[in-house]
């Protein structure tokens, strides 16, 4: 890849966060901007988020991934009204507060076409990106779906994937608000809906790049990437 390869964590709906984060980096056409998933619900605006992903499609390189929160709204869209009131219960209600409905069927087309075309997972020749979690002895093509878009690091906590490339995931709230660097796996879910940051890494260089749900922003290098041998 060319240009900077940027991840950034768990969305939930706050626009604010996203805009500021996205003006603090700046990213160019030649930079790669993967988006680790849960786009919507729980925060105030999932509809703005998906008009900005989408525009943001446009001018880098923009490898979205899907979350389970993404999953569970796309399911119950295709049919699945069984799952409609825990939907609402863990964040659906805001959701369709942004758009102002109150079933998903006024959401506007090229929103779920953007979830319907968001990956499973990426893998480059030094990093793996996913949702939420990994079996360590399995190659990412053979991972079953629970795993990588639901299972929370804290119900299981995966050793180093096969590959021996770096993990970047989101899904497992830092309910600290710090980033959860084990070197081989980095979590970067810092629970903006709870108060936290919305946090960009970029891969190579670790750094940082936050906003909090009213815009506030802070930048700094993840302390791994910012030491010297010897």
């Amino acid at each position: 890849m060319s240009g900077l390869t940027i991840a950034i964590g768990d969305i939930h709906g706050y626009d604010v966060a996203l805009r500021a984060v996205l003006d603090q980096i700046g990213p160019s056409g030649s930079d790669t901007v993967i988006t680790l998933g849960d786009y919507v619900d729980r925060g105030p605006n999932s509809r703005e988020v998906l008009e900005i992903l989408i525009e943001l499609q446009g001018q880098v390189h923009l490898v979205p991934i899907l979350g389970n929160h993404d999953e569970m709204m796309l399911s119950i869209w295709q049919g699945d009204h069984h799952l409609f009131d825990d939907w609402l219960h863990y964040g659906g209600a805001a959701t369709l507060e942004s758009y102002g409905l109150t079933t998903l069927d006024g959401v506007p087309e090229h929103h779920i076409r953007f979830l319907q075309e968001c990956r499973t997972y990426l893998e480059t020749p030094t990093h793996i990106f996913l949702h939420a979690n990994y079996i360590e002895n399995r190659p990412l093509s053979e991972q079953d779906v629970f795993t990588l878009r639901w299972e929370s690091l804290r119900q299981r906590l995966p050793g180093p994937h096969r590959s021996g490339k770096k993990a970047i995931v989101g899904h497992t709230a830092q309910r600290n608000f710090e980033i959860l660097d084990l070197g081989y796996l980095v979590c970067i879910d810092t629970c903006c809906y709870g108060g936290g940051w919305l946090t960009a890494l970029d891969v190579e260089s670790g750094q940082v790049w936050q906003a909090d749900a009213q815009g506030r922003t802070r930048k700094w290098v993840l302390d791994s990437f910012n030491t010297s041998p010897g």
